[in-house]
């Protein structure tokens, strides 16, 4: 693995024939090679040097060898002692290293950023490697959700918010740096985290929990937030991996889970058998208590899909821009560009629309704005990133199609985020109860939406036919169609505060059009690819 440029280029004449029109691969950084992205930011180093190492050869090299070399359970040593470890290649630990010292999971709470910064930088990692991605997210979501406890968070929490990484299988109070998962789910109530089975019994000043979770991410994390019955109420509980005494926390990883995509990051089945653990807030408001994480690890499930999504454009934009056609560069032939364009517009929404979010998780007093738009954000990227992705590996003909390229990479984790923290009924549902239940988050969105009011009549129209169609909360069964008009309006909304482009996504987004990619009228193509390019 090395950083530095080639000295000598691959062969091109092989005897047989020789490669012709073929582009010339370049990593992109995706700080540098995103006008969007810095505009939002503003002048930020560290997210430039940040950008600057995701482009260099090493760092891409070791995310393709942590997403090709699977992490491996070694759940016992050579004398038949369980280890309960899970071993991950040197690049998963590169990438991990990289991301945290970068403040992933700091920034947003020690006084360097914020959690405008904290998207930026999952926005960027996802564009190279998603996996490592989800122990970061946990990482930062954990703090607000420590606050319960004023002492665990004094543990805790300095090393959460320390831009480093340590690995070591030791005691939160030995290291400098930690990180922290979380498992809520079971096999027999999956999102109805009520219907959960596992048992807390008092231990002194701790507890003992028996049971099992069936999904348990990142399960080599120092700590994990868990939800257990308590005298049948639930109860959130945070499981030390490791204990003071530098013993073993009983913590049975079953097996790794054998998942579509998002291979770097270990997921598992885990089982409590008498595991020690502190309980974390009140007894029976565990879900009050642990849907502080959870709000927090929805801002990165929102991003995320933007993240993919921009990555998968940078590649049929590269490919388009290299390769040439019917006499012609492929970027200039027409159906191409009305495909790239309208891709484009995909991907620039999505970005915005994240960003929006994250800039509300910096005012405490848009706390009921965030609620709401983080769930409306989270659903429409993650329905559109599957589809785009895909448009963009077709771009590439069957090149786009072979795992040399990181679009099928791209592709399998586009699904991910949807199904994390709240799939799409979940979150449609969520949405319906927090307008019902938080009068505030209604307003405030209303506010956001009218505020769009007068600047194009595509828009205007299309929020009073949404408010005509609904003037109050839909049946349930309608929750779906609900969100997705909402989601696309606050989309319009955030448009046209922000993009250049807003009256091009009014256009094909509200206007007429096809069902697929590209099938469009007129869009101005050299603007939008000419903005994709940096």
């Amino acid at each position: 693995m090395t950083d530095t440029i080639r000295i000598s280029a691959p062969r091109s004449d092989l005897g047989t024939h020789e490669v012709l029109n073929q582009p010339d691969f370049s990593y992109r950084d995706p700080w540098a090679g995103d006008r969007t992205l810095r505009r939002a930011l503003g002048d930020d180093p560290g997210l430039a040097a940040l950008g600057a190492r995701l482009a260099t050869p090493g760092i891409r090299e070791a995310a393709r060898d942590a997403q090709v070399v699977k992490p491996v359970l070694r759940s016992f040593d050579r004398s038949g002692r369980r280890l309960d470890e899970v071993h991950f290649h040197p690049g998963y630990h590169a990438l991990m290293k990289l991301g945290l010292e970068a403040g992933y999971a700091a920034t947003a709470w020690d006084g360097t950023g914020t959690h405008l910064r904290h998207a930026a930088i999952n926005y960027m990692l996802s564009q190279v490697e998603p996996g490592v991605c989800c122990p970061m997210t946990m990482t930062y979501a954990a703090v607000p959700a420590l606050q319960a406890d004023p002492a665990l968070a004094a543990l805790w929490q300095p090393r959460l918010t320390e831009p480093a990484y340590d690995p070591a299988p030791i005691a939160v109070g030995r290291k400098a740096a930690a990180t922290m998962g979380m498992a809520m789910t079971e096999k027999q109530g999956g999102s109805d985290v009520r219907a959960n089975a596992t048992r807390a019994v008092p231990d002194g000043e701790g507890y003992r929990l028996h049971g099992h979770k069936w999904f348990c991410s990142a399960p080599m994390c120092d700590g994990f937030l868990t939800l257990a019955q308590l005298d049948g109420a639930i109860t959130c509980f945070l499981v030390p991996r490791w204990l003071p005494d530098g013993t073993r926390n009983p913590f049975t990883i079953l097996r790794l889970k054998d998942k579509l995509g998002n291979t770097a990051n270990a997921s598992s089945e885990i089982e409590y058998d008498g595991t020690w653990a502190h309980r974390l807030g009140e007894p029976g408001r565990g879900v009050q208590t642990i849907i502080e994480m959870v709000h927090h690890t929805r801002l990165d499930t929102a991003m995320a899909p933007a993240g993919l999504m921009r990555a998968a454009l940078s590649e049929a934009l590269q490919w388009a821009r290299g390769r040439r056609v019917f006499q012609k560069g492929l970027i200039d032939q027409p159906l191409m560009r009305a495909v790239l364009a309208d891709l484009s517009l995909d991907a620039e929404a999505a970005l915005l629309l994240a960003l929006d979010v994250a800039r509300a998780f910096d005012d405490p007093a848009r706390r009921p704005y965030a609620r709401i738009s983080v769930a409306l954000a989270k659903f429409i990227s993650n329905k559109v990133a599957p589809g785009m992705i895909y448009e963009c590996m077709e771009c590439l003909g069957g090149m786009g199609y072979v795992e040399d390229t990181p679009l099928p990479m791209l592709y399998r984790e586009a699904p991910l985020n949807s199904i994390w923290e709240g799939s799409g009924n979940v979150i449609c549902l969520d949405i319906l109860r927090t307008l019902q239940r938080e009068p505030e988050a209604g307003a405030m969105l209303n506010a956001r939406l009218d505020a769009a009011r007068g600047n194009d009549p595509r828009y205007d129209a299309a929020l009073v036919a949404h408010r005509e169609r609904w003037p109050a909360l839909p049946p349930e069964a309608e929750a779906r169609w609900f969100a997705e008009s909402l989601a696309t309006l606050l989309t319009g909304a955030v448009m046209i505060a922000e993009s250049p482009f807003a009256g091009e996504w009014l256009s094909v987004r509200l206007g007429a059009r096809g069902r697929v990619a590209g099938a469009v009228g007129a869009l101005d193509a050299s603007a939008l690819l000419e903005a994709m390019q940096a």
